[in-house]
């Protein structure tokens, strides 16, 4: 029989709390209530509205389809709410996609010419398939961990600190914030000290004001906005992204020939796989899809896919523009040089489009990084959960902004460094091995919810294999030879 409770609030580190309502709520169906059979959850401690002094123990249940014996699909975990009106504010699917896209569509973009070039564009269009299809598979492993993290832990804003302590214990944490902090600081000093530099150029001012403006700007927006003020932002940089992206494909189709588009060098693909899969990085911001989706399994999944396919049909264009329209790339032993430097300097209608699409790329990036590493932050120093501090953002904005201001080539070769090593573990080696404990030690009395990548142990063999391999060859290549 279940319990005719007031309704409990849950606060977790997300921007907003959520509630799992009761039997006061029947239109809602509740993802947690005492009238399963399913496994005993202690949400402690709880929030409640009233009485204060009352705890409640809740098992996790779901009144949506049961697909098998012992598996079941949630609609949502729980209700993200307005902690003013105490209203429910499901996230957008719409804004979550363009959080993935806008996140992916970095600063990597712009390095992948420069990395294809000796491959050709044929062999480097087939390679960025495959690396999407990967990164795709470990963001969906990441997702389905930290949705069996929330139901287990019975709070949101599970970050990838928790889901490695539930699964791997304390060597995965270790592994998971050296490299998580590594990957996400390398890149963000990045994204500052290129964005500072086209800002510099816009505007005349010196590179520690363009770099500080650029910093509180969108660190602002990251700690002030909402969910659906950030969404809507990102909306507004994705689409710039598309407009800037078309005009530059227009300014350059003129010269693209064709034939040049056909060249195809498989054995220089190992080279550029590590930037490649640099460039298609979102994983940091899948656990903030999941609890603003209300841990919906369905609607992550669609975000997943849809919007890492966006960047993938950027990738594909912008290489196949950039290779076909320089055909007389030159490359040498020591030094590679940049296809969109000589565009540059042989169009001068090329330089600003180009300008333009970087720092659009680089901001919905930047965003999408500052809200994933605050977020880890926050869990690594165990905040109470509920309160806006401003600790994670600092911690988040002012290092690299510091960094950038510093010798930028030093950081450069870390951004090498971390695409081959620190990407390929953290979101390729180590989702695979948490979904493979998940799955294997998940008891019997809780409840399975359905597997986001199918195949069982043989996918996430291969996933692990995959960036083993990777990492043994860039190993063999930089110190196997005197």
């Amino acid at each position: 029989m279940a319990l005719s409770t007031p309704p409990i609030l849950i606060t977790p580190r997300s921007h907003h709390p959520f509630s799992f309502p009761t039997a006061h709520h029947p239109s809602k169906q509740a993802p947690f209530s005492s009238s399963s059979s399913f496994i005993s959850r202690s949400l402690q401690p709880l929030r409640l509205l009233s009485p204060p002094t009352t705890t409640f123990h809740f098992k996790c249940f779901s009144k949506a389809q049961r697909q098998s014996d012992d598996q079941v699909e949630f609609e949502r975990l729980f209700s993200n709410l307005n902690q003013a009106t105490l209203k429910r504010e499901p996230g957008s699917l719409s804004s979550a996609i363009f959080l993935v896209a806008g996140t992916t569509v970095g600063a990597g973009i712009l390095a992948i010419p420069a990395v294809t070039q000796e491959s050709g564009f044929l062999a480097s269009a087939v390679t960025c398939f495959l690396c999407w299809v990967y990164m795709v598979v470990t963001g969906l492993l990441i997702a389905e961990v930290n949705v069996n993290t929330m139901c287990e832990l019975g709070s949101g804003g599970v970050s990838l600190v928790s889901m490695a302590m539930r699964t791997l214990g304390p060597v995965g944490v270790q592994i998971a914030c050296w490299s998580y902090l590594f990957i996400h600081y390398a890149l963000l000093v990045a994204y500052v000290a290129r964005s500072s530099d086209i800002l510099t150029n816009f505007l005349g001012i010196p590179i520690w004001e363009s770099a500080t403006l650029f910093s509180l700007v969108f660190g602002g927006i990251c700690y002030f906005g909402s969910q659906r003020f950030i969404g809507a932002i990102n909306g507004v940089l994705v689409f710039g992204i598309i407009i800037s992206f078309s005009a530059l494909v227009a300014a350059t189709s003129g010269d693209l020939q064709w034939d040049a588009l056909l060249k195809a060098n498989f054995e220089a693909v190992p080279l550029s796989i590590p930037i490649i899969a640099l460039s298609f990085v979102y994983q940091n911001v899948v656990p903030v899809l999941c609890t603003n989706l209300e841990g919906n399994l369905s609607k992550v999944r669609t975000s997943i896919v849809l919007g890492t396919a966006i960047p993938l049909v950027l990738f594909l264009v912008w290489n196949a523009v950039i290779l076909g329209s320089i055909t007389n790339i030159g490359t040498g032993a020591d030094k590679i040089i940049d296809p969109i430097e000589q565009l540059r300097s042989s169009n001068g209608v090329i330089g600003p489009i180009v300008e333009v699409f970087s720092l659009f790329a680089i901001a919905t990036s930047y965003i999408g990084f500052v809200l994933g590493l605050a977020d880890f932050l926050a869990d690594l120093l165990k905040l109470p959960a509920g309160q806006s501090s401003p600790l994670p953002y600092l911690l988040t904005l002012v290092p690299p902004l510091v960094l950038s201001l510093l010798d930028p080539e030093i950081f450069f070769k870390a951004l090498d460094f971390a695409g081959t090593y620190g990407v390929l573990v953290l979101f390729g080696i180590l989702p695979a091995a948490m979904s493979w404990s998940d799955r294997s030690s998940s008891s019997e009395q809780s409840p399975r919810l359905p597997y986001l990548v199918p195949g069982g142990k043989l996918t996430l063999s291969l996933i692990i294999g995959g960036a083993g391999c990777v990492i043994l060859s860039e190993l063999l290549e930089n110190f196997g030879h005197p």
